[in-house]
């Protein structure tokens, strides 16, 4: 994988004409930017960091699939939107295995990633991934708990907090309930025992 690397006076700029120069948009590359301290008589610099979306995820891929055919398994890997957001589908002959109890060895794979892209390249860039529909399944049921215990809370008026979740589960949940009346959604605690409380209006 080759980032994209150059240097000029003004980050906004230099970025700009890297997106120019390869026919790229913001939506997709990950990019970082460096400043450099000015030597005597030179002002300061910006290097700016590139790197494609799609050469992460080629990246991903090829650590993933030596980690879990070093478990013996087989494994396949495909690219889908879903909501603007890209996830990584993960396709094997023991997806239980992959998936693991409440989603744990899943959301361990996510980190590892994260990690090894934080690592190697110096990138802060998360990966979603996805089993057997594993998360789309997990979005309905978060969504049907959601608005029941919203509607529990329209009733009795008494605030009700949910368990803990990470980003990516508490954004579903505020979405399910943004439209709902009566009701606001609040987040609150600190990673990794953040959750959302359900208030009446």
């Amino acid at each position: 994988m080759e980032p994209i690397i150059k240097e000029g006076k003004v980050a906004e700029e230099v970025l700009d004409e890297i997106l120019k120069e390869n026919n790229l948009s913001l939506d997709d590359i990950v990019y970082t930017t460096t400043e450099n301290k000015g030597k005597l008589f030179k002002g300061s610099t910006t290097t700016v960091t590139v790197i494609k979306k799609d050469d992460l995820y080629g990246v991903t891929k090829e650590y993933l699939r030596e980690l879990i055919e070093g478990l013996g398994l087989e494994v396949n890997f495909e690219i889908q939107k879903r909501d603007d957001v890209n996830v990584l589908k993960i396709f094997s002959n023991r997806n239980a295995i992959l998936i693991g109890k409440n989603g744990q060895t899943l959301k361990s794979l996510e980190m590892l990633v994260k990690q090894m892209l934080l690592v190697k390249y110096g990138i802060n860039f998360k990966v979603i991934l996805d089993v057997e529909n594993y998360r789309q399944k997990r979005q309905k049921s978060l969504e049907f708990l959601a608005k029941k215990m919203a509607r529990e809370v329209t009733q009795t008026k008494v605030e009700v907090h949910m368990d803990n979740m990470n980003a990516y589960e508490r954004r579903i949940v505020h979405n399910a309930l943004t439209n709902f009346k009566g009701v606001k959604t609040e987040s609150e605690g600190v990673e990794p025992n953040r959750h959302i409380i359900i208030k009446p209006e």
